[in-house]
């Protein structure tokens, strides 16, 4: 019994390890390794120690135990890798017409102007993958009007598209997430879109058991929308049934976030172990009631296979996220030592499903939810250990929520730099209502006959919606902070255990020491004379971070990506607070275009802003943000703890009306050492910063102008910045082209060495009188699944 505990551990970690791997090792490396490790677990069993062996021998065979464990875990994940990436998508077929042929093999979500869906490739060109996501955009007619309002796309059909592919990217900022890691998880190998006027339906419905649960789940989904069309709440009830959590409006996710309730309104273990004791209880009445069944089959036994099968069906509707497979193994464990007639440990059914998941989804380590999940689950284990007898409930309920809001605060914080301090309140209300009332109704209103508890079902809804978001707007409801360092985690983690430990236990306040270091410890600023700045990978854009010893300033706020989510709320504002950024001192706006504007308005509702310097025209909707602003100016200068920073256009003798022509550049000097922020100028305004600063416009280093456009980097210019870095803010594969050959061949001429956030992320600069550093991001997180 506890060798296998010590194994699913080191499998685990064996598991974990690869995949902090940059580059998978060879299959002959691997297949030494595998074998070595099995030879191990066979002379380990013939020489296992029994109990009345010393310590030091038992401690020495548990070692070897957990090194063949996880040896045997990384070769597992590791072969499971490779298989995966050979099916990454040719370099020499990306952004090519395609024609291919396949079923949609999942829910259609709806885009801004138009829908994304992924895609089983059943016939195309040698090399494409065969699991890919498609997004399908609406035509726009001679007005810029959609010409065609309706994609009609549904799951489970069968199309022939032409289309266009690019390999799995995302933006890799620091303590960002890595939408390449979530790609690669799901087995979506490439990306793309599909060619106007090139789709052909050839089959409205292909019957495989995996596209018929999808086809149910859209009906479902299609049937609540009907029933419920102007609802404020029906996508809370959507994703409580079918576990589509995209039908969830965006700013209800930021008050459950504030509220601590947001694993309620995913498909939780909760809700399945719910739903099967719901099936259990129902099955064992009625099969009591038989006079033949209980002599065949007993009672209890058909009860629990029938608990079962009922929380799988329940898992394969919501989509079979993370804790529903915990859950759902868990329960299968359960059920099995049932029908056995045996009784097993709370921690060995635990960690058999641990193993299960990890068996079937190795990459499920890179998720939240897998260390939040099983976490909790074993904090709930941990507290209910060495109990001398089951308590009143309410003290049961009270140490519950005490112990999962206490062991999960290390990982919130190191996961996402914040933590709700109203979670128990609202989880003490919340818990009960969605998992016993709401959710409950939400899966009877699947029924076609019972859709009218639908209705009953979003009323409770927003009785509960008026409570949290009460909640939500106190002022202390959320606790942010700036990313802990691993150790204070490490540290906590165990001082919550100590702390969690039964009554009798010496000393066991001494486990509230521990949290100290994870909530005090702040992140190194630059020391005084000294400059950090990054430009982060946003994308087609420009969002650049400079920090001084005491200040913080924000150079344009990237692009908007659809009307809910733009740079500022998916990149910017993450990234600062993971930084330990709770303001900022200057906030500069360069010009008017959306690529450098469109995460603004985010960044000013995400944190305080002293000023906020730009271009923008009086018009323009960030002029009525309640924020003081003056704008750009040729001449002004201020310094902050020994940096000197220059605005150095637009100046008064400017002619062109462009919006890009009048872009703020700055430049940042510290201890002799300059970057110089162009923003989008184009050739008249160089040539006007020429005839303006032709002798003081040199600079160490320079973000590349309007993104390496051919429009900009004239050859006087380079030559009068002379930089010998130079930082090119472009997406991957933009359909603009850039950076364009000929620029990027300019900058190559004049000994300048590189840089790029499509191909390095988020790139640092650290300069001063020591002179000049820099990290890339891609590079100080390289995993094997991310794009070379």
């Amino acid at each position: 019994m506890r060798a296998m505990r010590i194994f699913v551990l080191g499998f685990a970690c064996g598991v974990w390890l690869l995949q902090q791997q940059s580059v998978l090792p060879s299959v002959p490396w691997l297949a030494g390794l595998g074998a070595g490790a099995l030879l191990i677990l066979a002379l380990a069993s013939r020489t296992r120690p029994g109990e009345s062996a010393p310590v030091a021998r038992r401690a020495g065979a548990a070692a070897l135990l957990v090194s063949a464990a996880a040896a045997l875990g990384f070769v597992w994940a590791a072969g499971f890798a490779h298989l995966r990436l050979a099916e990454e998508l040719p370099a020499a077929i990306e952004g090519r017409d395609i024609e291919l042929k396949g079923v949609v093999a999942g829910l259609p979500q709806a885009l801004e102007r138009g829908v994304r869906f992924e895609f089983d490739v059943e016939q195309a060109a040698p090399g494409v993958p065969p699991h890919i996501s498609l997004a399908w955009y609406r035509g726009r007619d001679e007005a810029g009007d959609d010409a065609s309002p309706l994609i009609p796309v549904r799951a489970g059909e069968r199309w022939r598209f032409t289309v266009r592919l690019k390999r799995p990217h995302g933006n890799l900022n620091p303590h960002g997430f890595d939408y390449e890691a979530w790609l690669f998880e799901r087995g979506i190998r490439a990306t793309g879109y599909v060619r106007p006027h090139s789709a052909e339906r050839i089959d409205a419905q292909v019957w495989r058991p995996g596209y018929a649960v999808e086809m149910l789940r859209e009906t479902i989904r299609d049937r609540f929308r009907a029933a419920l069309p102007d609802a404020p709440y029906a996508g809370i009830l959507i994703a409580l049934a079918v576990g589509d959590q995209q039908a969830i409006d965006p700013d209800l996710w930021q008050t459950f976030a504030r509220t601590g309730i947001t694993h309620l309104m995913s498909i939780s273990g909760l809700h399945v172990t719910m739903f099967a004791g719901l099936a259990y209880a129902l099955i064992g009445w009625l099969w009591r009631r038989s006079a033949t069944l209980p002599l065949r089959l007993p009672a209890q036994h058909a009860a629990a296979a029938g608990g079962f099968i009922a929380a799988f069906l329940y898992c394969l509707l919501a989509g079979f996220a993370v804790p529903a497979q915990r859950t759902l193994y868990m329960l299968g464990v359960v059920a099995a030592a049932r029908l056995s007639g045996r009784e097993m440990a709370a921690s060995r059914v635990l960690l058999l499903a641990l193993l299960l998941v990890l068996l079937l989804d190795p990459w499920a380590v890179l998720a939240a939810g897998f260390w939040l999940s099983f976490g909790a689950v074993a904090l709930l284990f941990h507290i209910g250990s060495g109990r001398l007898g089951p308590a009143h409930w309410l003290v049961e309920w009270g140490r519950a929520q005490w112990a999962v809001t206490l062991g999960m605060l290390p990982a919130l914080l190191a996961l996402f730099q914040q933590f709700s301090l109203v979670s128990p309140l609202a989880n003490a209300v919340a818990i009960p209502l969605v998992s016993f009332v709401i959710t409950p109704l939400a899966l009877a209103g699947t029924l076609p006959f019972l859709t009218p508890l639908l209705s009953l079902a979003h009323l409770v809804t927003a009785w509960l919606m008026i409570f949290i978001d009460w909640l939500a707007g106190l002022p202390l409801a959320m606790w942010q902070q700036a990313a802990p360092p691993p150790w204070s985690v490490l540290l906590a983690l165990a001082g919550g255990v100590w702390l969690l430990l039964p009554r009798g236990f010496p000393a066991r306040w001494l486990g509230v020491l521990a949290f100290l270091p994870l909530l005090t410890v702040v992140p190194p600023r630059p020391e005084f004379g000294t400059a950090e700045v990054t430009v982060l990978d946003v994308g087609q854009g420009l969002a650049v971070h400079m920090q001084t010893a005491t200040h913080d300033l924000l150079f344009d706020a990237g692009p908007a990506f659809s009307a809910d989510a733009d740079s500022g709320n998916r990149i910017i504002a993450p990234y600062l607070r993971a930084m330990g950024v709770r303001s900022l001192d200057t906030l500069v706006i360069s010009h008017a275009d959306k690529d450098h504007e469109g995460g603004a308005a985010s960044v000013l509702a995400a944190l305080p802003v002293a000023i906020l310097k730009s271009s923008l025209p009086f018009e323009h909707a960030l002029s009525a943000q309640p924020v003081p602003q003056e704008p750009c100016r040729d001449g002004d200068r201020w310094n902050w703890d020994g940096v000197r920073l220059e605005m150095l256009h637009p100046g008064t003798d400017l002619l062109s009306r462009k919006t890009n022509d009048v872009s703020c550049v700055l430049r940042v000097t510290a201890g002799g050492k300059s970057v110089l922020l162009t923003s989008d100028i184009e050739a008249v305004s160089e040539n006007a910063l020429l005839k303006r600063h032709a002798s003081d416009l040199a600079a160490d280093v320079m973000t590349v102008p309007h993104h390496g456009s051919r429009t900009s980097s004239t050859p006087g210019f380079i030559a009068a910045v002379a930089a010998r870095d130079v930082v090119f803010p472009v997406g991957y594969r933009n359909h603009y082209g850039h950076p364009k050959d000929d620029v990027v061949a300019r900058y190559v001429q004049s000994g300048a060495r590189l840089h790029r956030t499509d191909t390095d992320g988020a790139v640092w600069i650290g300069f001063g009188s020591a002179g000049i550093a820099f990290r890339h991001e891609r590079v100080e997180r390289q995993r094997y699944w991310h794009v070379r």
